[in-house]
């Protein structure tokens, strides 16, 4: 080695180093010359012509070659993955690379498992995010696709056909173009069929179109000619072939799949494989689980398996692995389970049982009969083979060797007494009180099948086994009145609460008063009142106890508990003698559910008690009244005279008495009496009716001047007084007592109604508006008014005015049934389904709105609906005359008898007392004694008269003031002479007004 001038070491006799690299240490690195690729490489050498090629190089060899070109070089490097190319390419794989590689495999697919939950979760939130973003086209669309559902089959059918608008279609056509068939074709054909000249079955077939096809068995095949070079086609024939015929095929599986059924139900064994009539029906009732059913039960299987495996003792694992088998089909596998269960948990009662019932009915009293050598004691496997035992003997035989081994068990008891007559009965429940002497029932079932001697003495023992128990008490005192003993019935109770309070048995109120209406039921009604009177009281306070025992008596009564709410009323009287509202309670009770002697003799206590209540009298009255005893009746109001001598209500009564009787000079000196005594408006005005029922129209006014310096501000005497005037014709006096009551008494719409239809009738219909136009500014928002004015414009023929007004009643009053009525019933035709559904929406709850429509619906021939909407219209409100009227004319034109009858039925018991028509029919004078059933058919027969358009003539003239007068009073309430606080008056009540 040579050194420099200095005698440092060169590097220029020594090789250089096998991985340097020339500039790497001062970066100069990363660009390509020409001495780095090297020169160009000659082409390989070929062998000549007619040379051999020599062998080709081994395995080894090219492998050697292949790893001197690789280049491993910095290029070729990274910090991560290592060099770019394979570095142990050509290095064995062995057995330990593959275990190697099967780990990492594993490993990986496991850290994807845990995390596939999670990726799956994300991938899905993203995809709904993403749908809610830019929703398919299909979801837009889902909707209106929902809706086709309610699409009907006539508006499918009205879709026309989609035509064919392609290009084809709208080009034009080219002509077809037709060519002459070949000489040689039709003499081929017609030698053909000169051959074969007809087709059997027998020969073959006849093919039209000039081409014959003759099939014959000797003929040796199928010869198919067409023109004269034809071509033949072999199938058939002995010699060549065989017939594929698709009948015959079907006829063929037709007798396999008979033969094969055949076979299956060969009986053997003397039981039937299959059922061949029903082998389809089977098929049908197989259940086809889906891929999601069937990957539930693999994992619950498996889940289960994992129990049974990690805790064989736990029988719910045993059991639900059984049954997750039952719900894949596999009864057999469930069997084997539930065996597997019942030999590792055979002490637990519900493996048994769920065995049982996995088995055949022979099968399963073979597990039972095991069951019960290991759980001797168990009640419900004794009951469980019990059940499985069909005859009534055997069954007996099982139980009674049941109890050998669980005496005290109740419910083996019951089960087996059922099964026995009554004398074996009442032996095995002598027996069974000694083995659970703390069963209630057994003791009460024992009681029942003794005789009185010996069932109070199975109750004394009961008592004294079960202290606490207060149904022996009450079913002692129900023994006791059983056998009319009813001394002892309160003592019994009473000796029941004491002792029961004594052991600290609690009192419930509610409870008692339920065994009270148990004991009701079981027709002790004594035994029901003593137990009422011995705990009504218990935990009410003081203040509470008058509205705490009648919400008790009115939920009995609603529970249709009689004689207990009877017990309650009586209890409460003897705490609150003085109070009037438990005498009526008690009254009405007596008048609904009790005896016409037992109401009376309530009423008298009643009116000894409360002498000062004028109700009490007056239902006393009444019910001798209605009973047909009148002078009894006198008597009862004398004597409330006599308790009350300025009772109005009690003078009123008395009046009416005599004038329901016709002794119309005996009510008018208790009227003229009462007016001096006990004066008031209903008096003078009651006075005044008796006049004009007489026919003395003079001494009326003179009656009805006296009112009024009594009582100015009463309406009804001034409407009474003119329309006493208008019947005789003596309308400027009418008007000047309408005038005099529009002064004192402003706001009374009925007393301008009749002031505008006598300017009407005398002065014209220009004097009638302008009085309805003052009338409706002293009155705003009236729609009696507003009708009144409608009305009187029709009437007068200004249609155009009337519809104007009808506009602007609508306006003011927008919920007023009677407008809207008026508005359907007039209104054009077309209009009318319009103005009904607006009318709805205004005011759905109105009978005249309702029976307006229902009108609309007959007009229309719908007479289901129009019954239903009649209905609903008197369920509104059952007071309108008028609405009941419409629905009765009806049924008459459009319904059966029987519903006739029910309608009039209905009407009778509502009692109805409003309506224009209603009320000028029943108010008529002539009318007085007219029953509700005859008001009815008189004013039907005037609906039905105006529905034809006629005027129908009513009977009797309502004191000559005509249909609008009459109208005027339709709302002035003239019943206030019925008896108050009585629901049901006699027909006869006097006059209206």
């Amino acid at each position: 080695m040579s050194s420099g001038p200095k005698g440092r070491a060169t590097y220029d006799n020594h090789a250089v180093p096998s991985n340097y690299v020339a500039g790497l240490g001062r970066g100069a690195v990363g660009f390509t010359t020409r001495s780095d690729i090297g020169p160009a490489r000659d082409a390989p050498d070929m062998p000549q012509f007619g040379q051999t090629p020599g062998p080709p190089p081994s395995a080894a060899a090219a492998a050697a070659a292949n790893r001197e070109k690789e280049e491993f070089s910095e290029t070729q490097f990274d910090e991560f993955s290592g060099y770019g190319g394979a570095l142990f390419r050509d290095t064995p794989y062995e057995e330990d690379d593959a275990e190697a590689d099967r780990v990492y495999e594993a490993i990986d697919e496991r850290m994807d498992e845990r995390r596939k939950r999670r990726r799956e979760q994300q991938l899905l939130e993203n995809m709904k995010k993403f749908r809610q973003e830019r929703p398919k086209i299909s979801d837009q669309f889902a909707d209106l696709k929902r809706e086709l559902a309610s699409v009907p089959q006539e508006d499918w059918e009205k879709i026309p056909d989609v035509g064919d608008h392609s290009l084809k279609i709208k080009q034009k056509k080219k002509a077809d173009m037709y060519s002459a068939v070949p000489d040689a074709i039709l003499a081929g054909a017609h030698a053909a069929a000169a051959a074969a000249p007809s087709a059997s079955a027998a020969s073959g077939l006849a093919t039209p179109l000039g081409m014959a096809t003759p099939f014959s068995r000797a003929a040796g095949g199928l010869m198919t000619p067409l023109g004269p070079g034809g071509f033949a086609t072999p199938a058939g024939g002995p010699a060549s072939g065989t017939l594929t015929d698709s009948g015959a095929l079907a006829q063929a599986r037709g007798t396999v799949l008979s033969l094969k059924l055949d076979k299956m139900s060969d009986s053997v064994t003397g039981q039937t494989v299959v059922d061949p009539k029903g082998y389809l029906t089977d098929l049908n009732s197989i259940k086809i689980s889906s891929e999601a059913e069937v990957g539930d039960i693999k994992k619950a299987r498996l889940l289960l398996k994992s129990v049974t495996t990690t805790n064989p003792k736990h029988a719910p694992g045993w059991i639900a692995a059984a049954r997750v088998e039952v719900l894949a089909g596999k009864i057999v596998q469930a069997r084997n389970v539930i065996k597997q269960g019942c030999e590792i948990c055979p002490e637990s009662e519900d493996v048994w049982l769920e065995a049982a019932r996995l088995q055949t009915p022979d099968n399963a009293k073979t597990i039972l009969a095991n069951a019960v050598r290991h759980l001797p004691t168990s009640v419900e496997i004794w009951l469980k083979a019990a059940e499985l035992e069909t005859d009534r003997d055997k069954r007996k035989v099982v139980l009674r060797r049941a109890l050998e081994f669980v005496p005290n068990a109740v419910k083996l008891w019951k089960t087996a007494i059922e099964l026995e007559d009554a004398a074996d009965a009442r032996i095995m429940l002598g027996r069974a009180v000694e083995c659970v002497p703390h069963s209630v029932d057994m003791w009460l079932a024992l009681t029942r099948l003794e005789t009185y001697e010996n069932a109070r003495r199975v109750l004394n023992r009961a008592r004294a086994a079960i202290p606490t128990e207060p149904a022996i008490w009450i079913t002692a005192a129900k023994l006791e009145e059983a056998h009319g003993n009813h001394h002892q019935v309160d003592k019994i109770i009473e000796n029941a609460i004491k002792f029961l309070t004594r052991d600290q048995v609690v009192i419930d109120r509610e409870q008692w008063l339920k065994e009270a209406e148990a004991a009701e039921a079981a027709s002790a009604p004594l035994t029901c009142a003593a137990i009422v009177r011995t705990t009504i009281y218990r935990g009410v306070e003081d203040d509470d106890r008058k509205r705490t025992w009648l919400d008790d008596a009115a939920s009995c009564l609603a529970r249709n508990s009689i004689e207990t709410a009877r017990a309650i009323y009586a209890f409460a009287l003897t705490v609150f003698p003085q109070k009037k509202s438990i005498w009526r309670a008690a009254c009405d009770l007596e008048r609904k559910h009790g005896t016409p002697e037992s109401h009376e003799q309530m009423l008298r206590k009643a009116v000894t008690h409360c002498p000062k209540a004028e109700i009490l009298w007056l239902m006393a009255a009444k019910e001798k009244w209605l009973r047909g005893d009148v002078p009894a009746a006198r008597e009862i109001l004398t004597e409330a005279f006599a308790a009350n001598p300025d009772s109005e209500e009690i003078w009123l009564a008395a009046a009416k008495l005599e004038w329901a009787n016709d002794e119309f000079e005996r009510a008018r000196q208790l009227l003229y009496k009462a007016c001096e005594r006990a004066p008031s408006e209903k008096v003078w005005m009651k006075l005044a009716l008796l006049e004009r029922e007489c026919g003395r129209t003079k001494e009326q006014l003179q009656v009805l001047d006296e009112a009024v310096r009594h009582f100015p501000d009463f309406a009804k005497y001034y409407m009474m007084a003119g329309q006493a005037c208008e019947a005789q014709s003596e309308a400027p006096r009418a008007k000047a007592y309408y005038q005099a009551g529009i002064k004192r008494c402003p706001q009374s719409v009925p007393l301008w109604r009749l002031a505008a239809e006598l300017e009407r009738s005398g002065a014209g219909v220009v004097k009638a508006r302008s009085m309805l136009e003052l009338a409706r500014l002293r009155n705003p928002k009236s729609d009696e008014l507003w009708l009144q004015a409608v009305r009187l414009e029709k009437l007068a023929g200004n249609e155009k005015l009337a519809t104007n007004l009808m506009a602007k009643a609508l306006q003011d009053c927008p919920d007023a049934g009677i407008l809207w009525a008026e508005e359907i019933r007039t209104a054009p035709r077309p209009e009318r389904r319009a103005k009904s559904l607006e009318a709805l929406k205004r005011n759905d709850n109105n009978p005249f709105v309702i029976a307006a429509v229902a009108g609309l619906f007959v007009d229309e021939r719908k007479y289901p609906k129009a019954r239903k909407w009649y209905n609903r219209a008197v369920k509104i409100d059952e007071s309108i005359g008028d609405v009941w009227a419409q629905y009765y004319a009806f049924e008459l034109a459009h319904g059966e008898e029987e519903q006739q009858r029910d309608v009039l039925n209905r009407c009778v018991a509502a009692e109805p007392k409003y309506g224009e028509l209603w009320c000028s029919v029943s108010k008529d004078p002539q009318n007085r004694k007219m029953e509700k059933r005859d008001v009815l058919l008189e004013v039907s027969r005037i609906v039905e008269a105006k529905a034809r358009g006629e005027e129908a003539p009513r009977r009797g003239a309502g004191g000559a003031v005509g249909a609008a007068a009459a109208a005027a009073t339709a709302r002035v309430k003239m019943e206030e002479d019925d008896v108050v606080g009585a629901k049901n008056p006699p027909p006869a009540a006097g006059g209206g007004g």
